[in-house]
C-alpha cells in the first residue's frame, strides 16, 4: 500500500503572530463623567461620539469605548469580568504625561506601579471600578525567554523618580497627545486557570508565555510578553456572568481573512458557539466574557 503524507497546517491551531488587541469595550452607568475621566485623566481624545456611546483613542486607534448602560448595576465581588485593561504607550516621555495626568487630576485613583522586566507599569481605578494600567515596553531585545516562558517579575518602580526622569516640559504641557496608544493587554478575573487556558490557549489559540500555577495564566501570539492574562485572585470559583457594568466586550485584531476563518473553524472544533456576521466573529469565554475577533478595514 502506498505511503499517504497528510499534510497538516500547524499556524491554524494558533492565532496568527501579527495578532493584536482591538479596543476594549466597557458598560457604563455615567457616560459624562467616564468619558471626562479616559479624556481629562488618561489623555485619551474622543474619536467618536453617537447618542450613548463614545470612542476614545489616540492618533485615530481606538483604545476605549464607553457604552451607556444606565440601568445596570455593578457586578457581585468576586465575579469574574475585567482585571484591567493596559494601555501601551510607545515612549516613556509619552507614559510619563498620563502619569503626570493622574497624578494633578485624579490622584485618589492611583493604585500601585511596578517594572514587569518586559515592561514598566502603572495602575490605577476609574470612576466606576474598573482597573487601567498604562504601559511601556522595553525592547524586545532585553526580555528573556527561558523554555518558552517569558521572564517577569514585580519590581519595585518609584513614580515620583519616574517622573523626575522622564516629564519632560514638553510632554507635561501636551506634547505628546497626538503620539499613538493602543490597548497592549487585557486582563481578566476569571473562575479557574484550567478552563482558561482549555478556552484561550486550546481552542482560541494563543500561545501560553507564563504561568502561577492555579492562580494567573498569560498568553499572547507572536512571541510578545502577553496579549491577555487570566488570573482568580478576587474571583476563584467564579460562574458565567450576569449582565452588569464594567466589562462591555474584548476585541482582537486579526490580520487577515485566512486567520479568522482558521480561527472560527477551530472554535467551532473545540465545541464553542461562534456568530459570524461576515466581517466579525463573535464569541464567548466559559465565563461569558464576550470577544469580537475582527480584521480591521475589512468590508
Amino acid at each position: 500500500m502506498p505511503e499517504v503524507l497528510i499534510h497538516v497546517n500547524a499556524q491554524a491551531e494558533r492565532l496568527a503572530p501579527d495578532t493584536a488587541m482591538g479596543a476594549v469595550t466597557l458598560l457604563v452607568g455615567d457616560l459624562d463623567a467616564m468619558t471626562a475621566f479616559y479624556r481629562d485623566v488618561i489623555t485619551l481624545q474622543v474619536l467618536a461620539a453617537d447618542g450613548d456611546q463614545v470612542v476614545l483613542g489616540r492618533a485615530g486607534r481606538a483604545v476605549v469605548v464607553l457604552k451607556n448602560e444606565p440601568a445596570l448595576r455593578h457586578a457581585a465581588p468576586g465575579a469574574a469580568g475585567l482585571f484591567h485593561t493596559a494601555i501601551l504607550f510607545e515612549t516613556q516621555e509619552a507614559l510619563a504625561a498620563a502619569l503626570y495626568s493622574v497624578a494633578t487630576r485624579a490622584p485618589h485613583t492611583f493604585t500601585g506601579s511596578a517594572d514587569h522586566l518586559v515592561s514598566q507599569a502603572f495602575y490605577l481605578t476609574d470612576p466606576e471600578g474598573n482597573g487601567i494600567e498604562l504601559y511601556w515596553d522595553r525592547n524586545r531585545s532585553e526580555w528573556s525567554w527561558t523554555h518558552g516562558t517569558i521572564e517577569m517579575a514585580t519590581l519595585y518602580l518609584d513614580p515620583n523618580a519616574f517622573l523626575r526622569e522622564h516629564l519632560t516640559e514638553s510632554a507635561a504641557s501636551g506634547g505628546t497627545a497626538q503620539d499613538a496608544a493602543s490597548v497592549g493587554h487585557v486582563h481578566l478575573s476569571v473562575g479557574d486557570v484550567a478552563s482558561a487556558r482549555s478556552f484561550y490557549v486550546d481552542a482560541l489559540g494563543f500561545d501560553q508565555t507564563a504561568a502561577m500555577g492555579d492562580q494567573a495564566l498569560f498568553v499572547s501570539a507572536g512571541g510578545y510578553h502577553h496579549h491577555m492574562a487570566m488570573n482568580v485572585w478576587n474571583s476563584r470559583g467564579a460562574g458565567p456572568r450576569m449582565p452588569a457594568l464594567g466589562l462591555g466586550r474584548v476585541d482582537l485584531d486579526l490580520p487577515d481573512a485566512d486567520a479568522l476563518g482558521e480561527l472560527s473553524e477551530r472554535l467551532r472544533h473545540h465545541g464553542f458557539e461562534v456568530r459570524d456576521d461576515g466581517r466579525t466573529l463573535s464569541f464567548d469565554d466559559p465565563w461569558r466574557n464576550l470577544l469580537h475577533a475582527t480584521v480591521p478595514g475589512r468590508g
